[in-house]
């Protein structure tokens, strides 16, 4: 045996060294990870190996104030994928191919673009969504398939039964189901519930670890909303302004019908307006063609003027309708009574100005202040506003709720635009007692009229009635709010006289119903464009109250932009003179003909017929027997066959002849 050399013994004693001093290092690392960063290794090992999957919670549905479904939220299937699971295979070649396959079954079944299918489930991700919302054969067909990392989860899909119904005040949401406007939007916390989580330990490819925690917390669902809203109120009001925006041919309608005991907003609505369950596609023919032409900052602009609720969001001058809150405050101070003359030459002389009667061309002469009202004569309001002088006639807009918000629960509500008094001269005093120079949005303008109907009261608008579980267990309640007592009982009844005079004998004859008190007052107000009056552009708008000698309804309707006429008694007179008919009717206020009344349009009753269970077909034939109308819910129906499921008024009801009966129809299945 050789004997090592002195080098090789040295060689030696440094590869021992140098052996013991990389295990050292290596005992130290380990010693490192395991000790002192143990704990933070640990817990990212847990993130790694953690899945969370959230578990969508049932969006709270939104009711009508009898329970009538508004918004649901439909139970749907939605694609997800593991890629990991997808790729898994022995070779990348394998792996590619079975990626490929499963894309080109996906496509075919959910009709989408394999390219783009294959590059989802290409990705690096531990789960990723495959596509939204299928339906149930759809869903079949892909678990029939049995494709790997592929599965079906149960979802949600907000729907609206009743397409582009009070689109304004229900809103609609995203496509996470996320409020996006109106009631949605404005109690989305509410409705929204929590979601729930199930969360497990997986391996690198997604497949469930045996040694793993598996935990499942169950989503709890949103409240829900019940409103104000009636149904069938708002079907009625809905109606009228379609058959007017065809009348009239104008640029947009907004309607408004309160209940003024309460401030109950019974029916609201602007046409035209969009269908929440495809928000961003316009309803409008005009609009759709600007939509498909628009760039992306154009289609961000159709899609804020189409979801916005013009009647709380918007200001407009409200004219002569206007001439109601002058004339309650000079009442109310004594300044003027109905019976007060006034004399008309077609103009008033005010600081060197000349402000004209909007009939200056054949003046309405010698008159007294309820046959000014009648007349809507400006120089008679004009007088009125001087005598109450600017501070006490701003003390009567402060007090009626012009000067701040409403407070309804909608989003987006504005302030009326109101001159400082400070700079109210002569002039400008003048011209806002007849409505001019004063901007105001029409709710606030509904609520001041309500609550001249309501003797007095001034009651803050409910939109919302009450929140409900799923059990219907009542969690919150909002209870009618009065804010003030603006007027006596003695100067509204008195004010409500005399807008019954403005329908009996005035200019609001088109709102006039046989054997209903009504009253109103009509108003037409030029729009200003870009800071200037524009010519020939106007709001047509009408105001009405019914009955009078006890209101149940206080209902303003303003047409923009009429064709043709431009005067608001003869473009908005007639709305609110088919929404108080057919509202009075509903509500089973009786009609109380006077003698002449009685012989001429005193029509006669007949009891509804029954027609559920039977096709729309039957139905029509036996409701023209009995000399009856009908509409249908949802309106367009192609099928003549569909089922009656429900109908309003109930059978045995009696109703007079030619009477509008609501057919409901079964829907169709929306997974």
């Amino acid at each position: 045996m050789t004997t090592p050399t002195i080098a090789n013994k040295k060689r030696l004693i440094f590869l021992l060294f140098l052996v013991s001093f990389l295990l050292f290092l290596l005992i130290f690392r380990i010693g490192w990870i395991q000790i002192i960063k143990g704990e933070q290794y640990r817990q990212l090992a847990h993130i790694q190996q953690t899945r969370d999957i959230p578990i969508p919670a049932k969006r709270g549905t939104i009711y009508d104030r009898k329970g009538k479904e508004l918004a649901i939220s439909a139970s749907t299937n939605t694609v997800w994928a593991r890629p990991a699971e997808v790729k898994s295979a022995k070779t990348p070649d394998e792996s590619a191919k079975k990626v490929e396959q499963t894309a080109k079954k996906l496509a075919e079944i959910l009709e989408m673009d394999e390219k783009a299918l294959k590059e989802t489930l290409s990705q690096n991700k531990g789960l990723v969504k495959v596509k939204k919302w299928i339906d149930k054969d759809k869903a079949d067909a892909i678990r029939k398939e049995k494709l790997d990392g592929i599965w079906i989860a149960e979802d949600n899909r907000r729907y609206y039964p009743f397409g582009n119904f009070a689109a304004h005040i229900i809103g609609h949401t995203t496509t996470d189901n996320q409020g996006l406007s109106g009631i949605e939007l404005e109690y989305n916390k509410y409705l929204s519930g929590l979601p729930g989580r199930w969360i497990k330990n997986t391996d690198a490819a997604g497949r469930q670890l045996h040694y793993g925690t598996e935990k499942y917390y169950e989503a709890e669902n949103g409240l829900n909303v019940v409103l104000t809203i009636d149904e069938v109120i708002q079907h009625f009001t809905e109606k009228a302004m379609d058959d007017a925006l065809v009348r009239t041919k104008g640029k947009r309608i907004f309607a408004i019908v309160m209940e003024p005991k309460t401030g109950d907003v019974l029916a609201m609505a602007a046409k035209p307006d969009y269908d929440p369950n495809n928000p961003r596609i316009p309803i409008d023919e005009s609009r759709k063609r600007e939509y498909e032409l628009a760039d992306s900052k154009g289609k961000q602009k159709i899609w804020n003027s189409m979801w916005r609720n013009p009647l709380v969001s918007d200001t407009y001058e409200p004219g002569s309708t206007f001439k109601l809150i002058t004339a309650a405050a000079g009442l109310e101070e004594g300044v003027v009574t109905p019976d007060s003359p006034f004399y008309c030459k077609g103009y008033i002389m005010v600081a060197g100005q000349r402000l004209r009667c909007w009939r200056y061309y054949r003046p309405h002469g010698s008159e007294t202040f309820t046959q000014a009202l009648q007349a809507s004569c400006n120089p008679a309001f004009v007088e009125v506003g001087q005598r109450l002088g600017v501070e006490k006639l701003y003390e009567y807009i402060d007090a009626f709720g012009f000067t701040k918000p409403t407070g309804i629960d909608l989003p987006g509500e504005s302030s009326a635009i109101i001159q400082n008094k400070k700079y109210v001269g002569p002039v400008e005093l003048g011209t806002i007692s007849f409505g001019q120079g004063i901007s105001v949005t029409p709710l606030q303008l509904a609520t001041a009229i309500s609550a001249i109907a309501n003797d007095g009261k001034l009651m803050q608008p409910r939109i919302v009635k009450e929140l409900v579980d799923d059990s219907g267990n009542v969690i919150q309640r909002y209870e009618p709010k009065m804010i003030r007592q603006v007027l006596s009982e003695k100067t509204a009844r008195e004010l409500r006289l005399m807008m019954e005079s403005v329908v009996t004998e005035g200019s609001g004859k088109y709102a006039y119903i046989p054997g209903y008190r009504v009253g109103g007052k009509t108003g037409t107000a030029q729009k200003v464009i870009n800071g200037k009056y524009a010519n020939g552009k106007v709001y047509a708008s009408f105001v009405g109250i019914a009955p009078v000698n006890d209101p149940k309804l206080a209902v303003l309707v303003v047409v923009d932009e009429p064709q043709g006429v431009h005067y608001g008694g003869t473009n908005a007179g007639p709305v609110v003179h088919d929404i108080i008919r057919d509202t009075l009717r509903y509500l089973d206020v009786e009609p109380n003909f006077n003698e002449e009344e009685a012989k001429e349009y005193a029509q006669k009753e007949v009891a509804i017929p029954e027609v559920r269970n039977l096709s729309l077909k039957e139905a029509t034939k036996v409701l023209e027997k009995y000399k009856l109308k009908y509409k249908t819910e949802p309106i367009d129906v192609e099928n003549p066959d569909s089922i009656i499921i429900d109908m309003f008024p109930k059978p045995g009801a009696k109703v007079p002849e030619s009477s509008m009966i609501i057919l409901y129809l079964k829907k169709e299945n929306t997974n």
